[in-house]
C-alpha cells in the first residue's frame, strides 16, 4: 500500500525509525528526545522527527565539532 501525502507535507519517523538514520540505538533517540537533545516533537506518549531536521542537526553537530577541533 502507497501513503500519498499533501505536496509539502514531510512524514514524521518514530524513534525506531530516526535510530538507525543516526546510527543509534532507538533507546538512545529515545533518552536524548527526553533531554532535549535531539530535535523532535512529542504526540503524547510517542516522539516523532522529521528526517531533514535530523540531517540539519547532524550537519550543524559535524561543522560546530569540526570547528571547535580547529581551534584547540
Amino acid at each position: 500500500m502507497i501513503v500519498e501525502f499533501p505536496s509539502g507535507f514531510e512524514p514524521l519517523l518514530s524513534a525506531a525509525q530516526a535510530a538507525p538514520l543516526l546510527g543509534l540505538h532507538e533507546k538512545t533517540v529515545q533518552s536524548m528526545a527526553r533531554s532535549g537533545e535531539i530535535p523532535c516533537i512529542r504526540m503524547g506518549k510517542y516522539w516523532k522527527f522529521r528526517e531533514s531536521v535530523l540531517d540539519a542537526w547532524v550537519r550543524d553537530k559535524l561543522i560546530s565539532d569540526h570547528q571547535s577541533r580547529r581551534a584547540s
